[in-house]
């Protein structure tokens, strides 16, 4: 028996994990189990109703974002029942839904940080055109500045950045994993880009082939597959373009 907060504790080998789980923990907890290794069989866990359909949402759903994207990547996850709140006494506020996660092994053999960064700006506005996202000023602006970075230190494409970076590519994505509402801000968008029009520069004019050449430009994070994702993360890469 381990007594203790299990986000701050270092868990043992185990084979099986079945938990009712405070629901302020979820994102956390469900990340820090599929990072633990050796990796487990399979974990049967409880979640509050609209995160656990987030974890299963498919491309094209309305609840599809970034945690959907995430957590499939390294796990097959099922739904397997709801717990409506009238189960419990006192009754909560919430539904419940009971999810299995099997960890995906071999892990996908992808840089995380790379990954996640990605991700992250993919789905700033999960419903706009990956053109349009990857014309605002700033998202250029952070590219590159890793891609200079990474061109003067004339290392590995896998160099890591410096943490600022890391925490420069997190502010452009959302806070927390299961807070993506999936709301567009059409203002913040179109400001973004007028901004830059004026501005042609050649890395800009680098982004844009690149979806472009896999035809991607006008496709939607909504609406991609993890498979569509990690052809254009490739093709970023190949380009020199990275997000870690």
């Amino acid at each position: 028996v381990i007594q203790g907060d299990v986000l701050k504790t270092d868990l043992p080998y185990f084979d099986i994990c079945v938990a009712n789980i405070p629901y302020q923990i979820s994102s956390p907890l469900t990340f820090k189990l599929l990072f633990h290794q050796p990796a487990f069989r399979c974990a049967i866990i409880m979640f509050q109703r609209e995160f656990a359909m987030r974890l299963v949402a498919q491309p094209g759903d309305n609840l599809y974002c970034r945690l959907s994207v995430n957590t499939q990547f390294y796990a097959r996850v099922s739904h397997l029942l709801k717990v409506g709140k009238n189960n419990f006494r006192p009754p909560p506020k919430v539904d419940s839904s009971v999810v299995r996660i099997e960890p995906r092994k071999p892990r996908p053999e992808v840089n995380h940080k790379e990954w996640d960064g990605f991700i992250r700006i993919c789905f700033i506005r999960k419903n706009k055109t990956l053109g349009s996202i990857f014309k605002q000023k700033n998202v250029l602006s952070l590219l590159e500045k890793n891609y200079k970075t990474l061109q003067a230190l004339q290392g590995p494409q896998n160099v890591s950045l410096s943490g600022n970076d890391d925490m420069e590519i997190a502010r452009l994505g959302d806070e927390s994993m299961e807070m993506d509402d999936g709301m567009d801000d059409d203002m913040d968008m179109e400001c973004n880009e007028a901004e830059g029009e004026g501005e042609v520069s050649e890395f800009k004019n680098k982004v844009i082939s690149v979806l472009k050449e896999g035809k991607f430009e006008e496709q939607r994070a909504s609406k991609l597959s993890q498979e569509s994702f990690l052809t254009l993360l490739s093709m970023f890469n190949m380009a020199g373009i990275h997000f870690s």
